[in-house]
């Protein structure tokens, strides 16, 4: 766990820390005002029992603010870690909350043996996309219908540095 602050005026910092199962009622709550396709509490669980090896959620005032989940996976050639969901509640984006969410998991892929990170987001989530250039994620190609409602979805991959 490390805590870490807000600018003035928004009161106490907040922490990261592994999630658990009791955590899920919360984070179902926060996807929901996120994706127009949430996994919902049943897809949440079973994707943090099954898969998600990797899940985080920051914590400020007692409440869940962010999250974040992945895993490893294998290609047989290599290790690489997969950011299938990061959420920051609205009032906290811009904070650094997404930012040291992604830290965690990052480090946490590293320490797992992965050399890269991938993730999928909307097209048309042109916020996300340069989120996470900043982050030094490159875009590496687009899935024609990769969402529920036909969306293209754009691959962007951040290499570890050996």
């Amino acid at each position: 766990m490390v805590t870490t602050g807000f600018g003035s005026g928004h009161g106490d910092a907040f922490l990261i820390r592994r999630s658990d199962p009791g955590d899920i009622p919360e984070i179902v709550s926060l996807e929901v005002q996120a994706f127009n396709d949430p996994w919902g509490e049943q897809g949440i669980r079973e994707a943090m029992s099954l898969y998600l090896s990797s899940f985080f959620v920051a914590v400020a005032g007692g409440r869940i603010i962010g999250f974040c989940g992945g895993g490893i996976e294998d290609t047989g050639e290599a290790i690489y870690g997969h950011l299938c969901t990061l959420v920051v509640a609205d009032e906290f984006k811009s904070m650094g909350v997404g930012r040291e969410l992604i830290s965690w998991i990052e480090h946490d892929f590293l320490q797992r043996g992965a050399t890269a990170i991938e993730l999928e987001v909307r097209i048309s989530n042109r916020n996300a996309i340069n989120f996470y250039r900043k982050l030094g994620y490159q875009e590496v190609f687009t899935y024609d219908s990769y969402y529920k409602d036909g969306e293209d979805g754009v691959v962007m991959m951040k290499w570890f540095s050996s």
